[in-house]
């Protein structure tokens, strides 16, 4: 069920220009990909934050592909609707171990701009990149729930004051 939450992205064809809004000329939104219902204004107002982390030192050199994808993560805030320069790469956690914020630096700047009100969108490759504690995984879900910021990943995007997407995310 997770990929209901998945984001749809379409591209304007002069095919579907015809049939996007029969009798009426295709609008700038219907030319951009679509976005996930659950992003609003308010959130494309804050940043975008993808947040990138490996585990250990040897994993950041040996697995660049992973690494990769989650630096693409800005491109997929940009197609979700989020201006280039609304978009924050925290990556100083690289080789660092989720196991504990404690030693993790990006995460607590992660933490302190969600509390400032200033993101509107954290993306991970997998939320479980975010943190492999559980006690700082649910705080980081229940002050984006608090600040209303939403929660993405390469399987959707959620929003943590939903019963459903709280579920998915682990939460009841």
């Amino acid at each position: 069920m997770r990929s209901s939450h998945a984001t749809a992205e379409k591209k304007l064809t002069p095919q579907t220009a015809k049939t996007a809004c029969p009798g009426e000329k295709p609008t700038e939104s219907t030319s951009r990909p679509s976005r996930s219902g659950k992003i609003q204004d308010k959130h494309l107002e804050g940043l975008a934050v993808v947040y990138v982390r490996q585990s250990s030192p040897q994993q950041v050199l040996d697995h660049q592909e992973s690494r990769a994808r989650q630096y693409a993560l800005a491109d997929h805030a940009v197609a979700l609707g989020w201006l280039k320069d609304r978009v924050l790469v925290i990556d100083e956690d690289q080789g660092q171990s989720g196991r504990s914020a404690d030693q993790r630096d990006g995460f607590k700047r992660l933490l302190a701009e969600v509390t400032l009100g200033h993101v509107g969108l954290v993306l991970g490759l997998e939320m479980s990149r975010l943190a492999r504690s559980s006690k700082d995984w649910h705080n980081l879900l229940e002050v984006c729930a608090l600040f209303g910021t939403l929660l993405g990943d390469q399987d959707g995007i959620y929003n943590p004051n939903d019963t459903n997407d709280r579920l998915l995310l682990g939460l009841k």
